[in-house]
């Protein structure tokens, strides 16, 4: 065997020194530059709205479509000149560009669908690693070879015998059904939450994650039918599984539960600002098991979707509008009406300080150490930050105050003393 196909390579390398193979190799770049040219054509009358989509990528080679029109276009040029001469670079850019749409197919689909992790970044180096032994494998001629020693090594599963080439054909059959399911989920998403805003993104939200799961399912059961798998076993493993959530797993049931409770009633959507167990921030993503809230700090914190439906929460953004108010003491001696003049004129020196309804002051407290006044204003545009806004009120209340000679007391305390 291993004769045999020294021999076949040693043809292989007879055939590329011929002039012939030049003949070949123009094919190959006639079929590169249409395949590149299509790919523009498509990209420019398709594309024009996403430029990061798993088809097309960032640029006119990044994505699927050119190696798969290039692959086509090889096929069919290996078609044309089969009978006219014999073919050599045909035989190995057949398997290196099979390889290539297999590694940038898995690449950007996972790039899509989980961004970019470790666990990611390990997938895709892995998957081309493989893609790349088996092209130089097949190349050689050992690719045959080993799968045929593989199919030998076997051992019984349940009434089924197994071997490790089917094992092996199953798993890859597996991964290729999973890809596929979740490059049709990802284009899904896409469109579903392509031009969507406020209440209609959190709804597509809920049909994107019911797609996603309905689709990863079907496609598990797709993929493990296809690695020989009985899926009748499963039976047990489910009635398993169905205690487990019961006993073990119930709360995190009950989070993928509310997440799809959230998104389905949407009374919190993405980018309402909420406070939640003290925590206030904007909401940027509904997951299904939690959801991600990002104060205006720039931390983040991960609240399970269970926290959502049984706490008490604050939604900040259902009145676009939102109340501040500062409160200030001075001196009992001051002019009241002068005071109550310098600040409301402070708040409104600010463009974002809303018109309808005015700033509003009040004389709130006679505090021990002075008259207490509180100035109480509303903003439409809380994330745009409201500390740096109640800044910049507050430094226009001192220069104002200072400029009208107006005190801002020092706390007094009176002491009594008791002779000896």
């Amino acid at each position: 065997m291993f004769e045999q196909r020294f021999t076949s390579l040693e043809s292989w390398i007879a055939a590329v020194s011929r002039p012939a193979a030049l003949t070949e190799l123009a094919a190959l770049l006639l079929c590169g530059v249409a395949a590149w040219a299509i790919a523009a054509m498509v990209r420019r009358t398709l594309a024009s709205r996403d430029k990061r989509s798993i088809l097309f990528g960032k640029n006119i080679v990044d994505g699927v479509l050119f190696p798969i029109l290039l692959l086509l276009l090889v096929y069919l040029a290996r078609i044309l000149l089969l009978g006219w001469i014999p073919l050599a670079m045909f035989k190995i850019a057949v398997p290196i560009l099979i390889a290539l749409l297999f590694i940038r197919l898995v690449v950007k689909v996972l790039q899509e669908a989980f961004q970019q992790t470790p666990l990611v970044r390990l997938l895709e180096r892995s998957s081309s690693w493989i893609a790349w032994l088996a092209m130089l494998l097949w190349v050689s001629g050992l690719l045959p070879v080993i799968m045929e020693e593989l199919d030998q090594i076997t051992w019984k599963m349940g009434g089924a015998t197994m071997s490790v080439r089917s094992l092996i054909e199953g798993t890859l059959t597996a991964g290729a059904v999973l890809i596929i399911t979740l490059w049709i989920s990802s284009a899904i998403e896409a469109r579903l939450l392509g031009s969507a805003t406020g209440g209609s993104l959190s709804l597509r939200k809920a049909l994107s994650n019911a797609t996603r799961i309905l689709l990863l399912f079907v496609g598990l059961m797709i993929g493990l039918s296809a690695a020989g798998f009985n899926l009748s076993a499963l039976s047990v493993l489910g009635g398993a599984i169905g205690v487990g959530i019961g006993f073990g797993l119930q709360k995190l049931a009950a989070n993928y539960i509310s997440g799809f409770v959230i998104l389905a009633e949407r009374s919190m959507r993405i980018g309402d600002t909420v406070r939640v167990d003290n925590f206030e921030g904007v909401i940027t993503q509904i997951n299904a098991r939690y959801t991600l809230v990002r104060a205006l700090s720039g931390r983040e914190s991960i609240v399970p979707n269970e926290m959502l439906i049984t706490n008490r929460v604050e939604n900040l953004s259902l009145d676009s509008r939102v109340w501040q108010s500062i409160v200030l003491s001075v001196g009992y001696d001051s002019d009241v009406e002068l005071v109550m003049r310098v600040l409301r004129q402070s708040s409104l020196n600010h463009q974002r300080v809303l018109r309808d309804p005015e700033p509003s002051v009040a004389l709130s407290n006679f505090g021990p150490d002075g008259l207490e006044f509180t100035l109480g204003y509303w903003i439409s545009d809380p994330e745009n930050g409201a500390l740096n806004l109640k800044s910049l009120i507050n430094l226009d209340i001192l220069k104002s105050l200072r400029d009208n000679h107006i005190e801002i007391p020092y706390p007094q305390r009176v002491l009594h003393t008791r002779a000896a």
